[in-house]
């Protein structure tokens, strides 16, 4: 399931790629995302921003519905929408897949019943130029939306930065 993992994440744009690493380590407190990720004033604006609104996954996590109770739905779906709905502004998840596997990291596997309708919710808010939302409601697929079951076995791949080694410098 690793290499299936790998492959997938793989698949997505460099700038998806990028974006779900910075949002790890953000989000998994791995690493000092600003020193890392930040390459100019904007960005640095935009992880600060990310980071606050990251602040909240804490509550996403703690408010994890055990049924369909609606009593229980609200509070946890409320923040989970309004991360989904930062992260999707963003522009770099472009599709279900590359948010389905960001969130699924972020908050164990025990969401993914909660991310179609959280991503549906989150892509048709009017902040999202309707180009973009177009796009993102017609990437998840008819199978994802009407699901009648998940996995619940935990990711096993969390990818993370990797330092570019200078090939010339090696010795042959």
């Amino acid at each position: 399931m690793t290499l299936a993992e790998m492959k997938e994440f793989a698949g997505f744009s460099a700038a998806t790629q990028r974006y779900v690493r910075r949002s790890l380590d953000i989000g998994l407190d791995r690493d000092d995302a600003m020193a890392r990720w930040s390459r100019d004033v904007v960005e640095a604006a935009s992880i600060r921003a990310q980071a606050h609104v990251y602040e909240r996954l804490h509550e996403v996590r703690a408010l994890m519905p055990d049924d369909s109770d609606f009593d229980s739905i609200e509070p946890f779906m409320s923040p989970l929408v309004a991360i989904a709905a930062f992260d999707l502004s963003q522009g770099r998840l472009t599709s279900f897949s590359s948010f389905r596997f960001l969130y699924e990291r972020l908050i164990g596997a025990e969401v993914r019943p909660w991310l179609p309708s959280a991503f549906c919710a989150a892509a048709a808010l009017p902040h999202l130029h309707p180009d973009l939302r177009r796009k993102l409601l017609q990437s998840i697929s008819e199978a994802a939306a009407t699901a009648s079951g998940w996995s619940n076995r935990q990711p096993s791949f969390y990818p993370a930065w990797v330092e570019k080694v200078d090939t010339a410098s090696l010795s042959h």
